[in-house]
């Protein structure tokens, strides 16, 4: 082998170590992320103070994640100018740890919410404020395996879940405000209640822009707001 050969394929194996890595640390700080959100719903259910306080600390190793991500994947794009494929993900990374990170901020708003919510009278929401809690994280999660197995099936399923979360947001607000409208000294909690529920839905539509970024490193298609973007501004 020419030493011209060698050291291509030396910088090759440099440069593939650079991307398992890049790709490790965005699963670190997706994995971050969801256990803020299990904790965040943990802190607003169980109105655990304490619990809340110590999830809104964690937001910072978040942001640290962010900020270190970014960098690398500046270097890469940098010193390496990848090309298809290998562009699109190093890209893509970059606009997935901005998703990853304003869930974290979506996390620490409940948390917020919930020691707003500890002083005041528990109204019964608790178990659909933990289904919704439960499906975003489950949505985040699965939109990160997707992207490590390259799924497209399960960014589909993914993007689907969010006509879910949007019923149960729909179905939530209906009845907090119904609780407000008969009796007035309901409605301080009830726009507690009301914000935690809307950070939910919040939380998915990041998990569905994770799914869909997943579906344009599979196969170099742009799926965000299909079926949204009027005709004639396609071109049709």
């Amino acid at each position: 082998m020419s030493d011209s050969a060698a050291h291509h394929l030396h910088t090759d194996r440099e440069f593939r170590a650079e991307l398992a890595d890049l790709k490790e640390r965005l699963l670190v700080m997706g994995a971050r992320v969801e256990e803020m959100i299990l904790h965040s719903t943990r802190a607003v259910v169980a109105r655990d103070i304490a619990f809340a306080r110590s999830t809104i600390g964690n937001d910072r190793r978040v942001n640290q994640d962010e900020i270190e991500i970014d960098r690398a994947c500046l270097r890469i794009l940098a010193l390496r100018t990848p090309l298809a494929r290998d562009l699109r993900f190093v890209t893509l990374v970059l606009k997935m740890v901005t998703d990853l990170e304003r869930i974290g901020d979506l996390a620490v708003n409940i948390c917020e919410r919930a020691q707003d919510l500890a002083p005041l009278p528990a109204g019964g929401h608790d178990l659909r404020l933990e289904q919704m809690g439960n499906l975003a994280r489950e949505m985040v999660r699965d939109a990160l395996d997707a992207f490590v197995n390259s799924d497209e099936l399960k960014a589909h399923a993914v993007i689907a879940r969010d006509d879910e979360m949007d019923d149960l947001y729909s179905d939530f607000f209906t009845e907090v405000l119904a609780e407000m409208l008969q009796d007035t000294g309901n409605v301080r909690r009830g726009i507690q209640l009301q914000s935690t529920a809307k950070y939910y839905e919040r939380i998915c539509d990041h998990g569905t822009n994770l799914a869909e970024h997943v579906l344009f490193l599979v196969r170099g298609e742009d799926h965000r707001h299909r079926g949204k973007i009027p005709v004639d501004s396609q071109g049709g």
